[in-house]
């Protein structure tokens, strides 16, 4: 599954102000995780569930504006669950995920109450776009444009890809860009090489994993040099960047 960074954001929010929350339901916890980081890197608050009685469990608990349903399901079929999540929320938007290509089961999602479907394999920006679909036409959110992003004294405008700490300017290729939006938009969390390969390369090295600590230590020469390190090694578990504590 490959994805590419998008080249502007604009952030959708719920009425309240606060940000989109989508639930997730698929039983393969690698394809899960993917699909939750894709959507976090939206901005968006993610849930997630294995199986049909955790999704209503967590549908009834969370409340989510959208839900990312598989058909295929370890305790019971996808199109069941969705009858018991429009009992509990009888408007929310789901977006099926299925393997099965045949006309008739994307038929039965969609007579079933699904709003759309997306076939396995899929790109996470096909389900971002089909989610951002659903949810702007269900009107439980707007969208907002921001382009800034700040964490302590860096900011980063993703539309004129202008960066700077401090009020100082920092010039950067376009894959240093790349990963330092990738973890300001996740601040505070840690990142997993697999998951920054995933989101800035847009491909597996396959196992040259080491391209990406050689970025994150261009990144750290122009941002941290000099200045309280903002960017963070966790061994073993990736990098994450935070303000100066």
């Amino acid at each position: 599954m490959t994805t590419t960074s998008p080249q502007g954001r604009t952030e959708m929010l719920r009425p309240d102000g606060s940000p989109v929350r989508v639930l997730v339901v698929d039983d393969e916890a690698a394809l899960s995780e993917l699909l939750s980081m894709a959507l976090r890197y939206e901005g968006w608050t993610v849930r997630s569930a294995g199986d049909g009685a955790g999704a209503v469990r967590s549908a009834r608990d969370f409340r989510p504006d959208a839900v990312v349903l598989d058909v295929m399901l370890p305790d019971m079929d996808g199109l069941a669950v969705l009858g018991r999540l429009r009992r509990e929320l009888p408007q929310v938007p789901v977006l099926f995920l299925t393997a099965r290509d045949a006309v008739e089961d994307r038929i039965a999602g969609l007579t079933a109450g699904g709003d759309d479907y997306v076939t396995k394999p899929f790109s996470l920006e096909e389900v971002v776009a089909r989610l951002r679909g659903l949810i702007r036409r269900s009107g439980t959110a707007t969208a907002r444009s921001e382009s800034l992003l700040t964490v302590g004294d860096l900011t980063l405008d993703e539309d004129s890809h202008e960066v700077s700490r401090s009020g100082e300017s920092i010039h950067l290729t376009a894959t240093e860009f790349e990963l330092l939006r990738f973890l300001m938009r996740n601040p505070r969390r840690v990142l997993s090489k697999a998951q920054i390969l995933d989101r800035v390369w847009s491909y597996d090295f396959g196992g040259q994993a080491n391209v990406v600590e050689l970025y994150v230590s261009y990144l750290r020469k122009k941002i941290d040099a000099g200045r309280t390190p903002m960017i963070h090694t966790r061994r073993g578990a990736g990098y994450l960047i935070k303000a100066g504590e």
